[in-house]
């Protein structure tokens, strides 16, 4: 993990839309990933009714939903949202693999800047602090999508 992450650039958000898909598998975590992730954008400028959040069964489902968003071209940027937990075998890793992945693929192909925020851990532990804890994921999450939306703009 990287101590060193970037200190975020202070912009608005108000003329942004953002769209946010986040799993249900392991919902706690992910709800606040979701929870802060919104109150970084709303604290940013960010309308409440520029936000649209949907909801999908697991991390594997995220980047078909955010391909939709994407695809729409509402959005200024879209947030993937999940959390992947070692368990006795690697899937965690094979799933975050794909879903980084795929991803990307629909950044590139829908120009619009989607946010990978799918966070892969070995133990409940790490989630935890990466989600309700100490290291606030899910308002980094929110900060990269502000910045590259507030970029797509300034490029477009």
């Amino acid at each position: 993990m990287s101590l060193d992450a970037p200190t975020p650039l202070s912009l608005s958000g108000v003329d942004f839309r953002i769209g946010i898909v986040a799993a249900r598998f392991n919902a706690v975590l992910v709800d606040a990933l979701v929870s802060r992730a919104t109150a970084r954008l709303v604290a940013a400028g960010v309308p409440a009714s520029a936000i649209e959040t949907l909801r999908v069964p697991g991390s594997h489902e995220v980047p078909w939903a955010v391909q939709q968003l994407a695809a729409s071209g509402r959005f200024d940027a879209v947030i993937g949202l999940g959390v992947l937990i070692a368990g006795d075998t690697n899937h965690h890793e094979m799933v975050g693999d794909a879903v980084a992945a795929a991803l990307m693929r629909v950044s590139l192909d829908t120009r619009v800047p989607v946010i990978n925020g799918v966070v892969v851990v070995n133990t409940r532990e790490q989630a935890e602090v990466r989600t309700v804890g100490a290291y606030d994921r899910g308002s980094e999450f929110a900060a990269a999508a502000l910045e590259m939306a507030a970029l797509k703009k300034s490029l477009s």
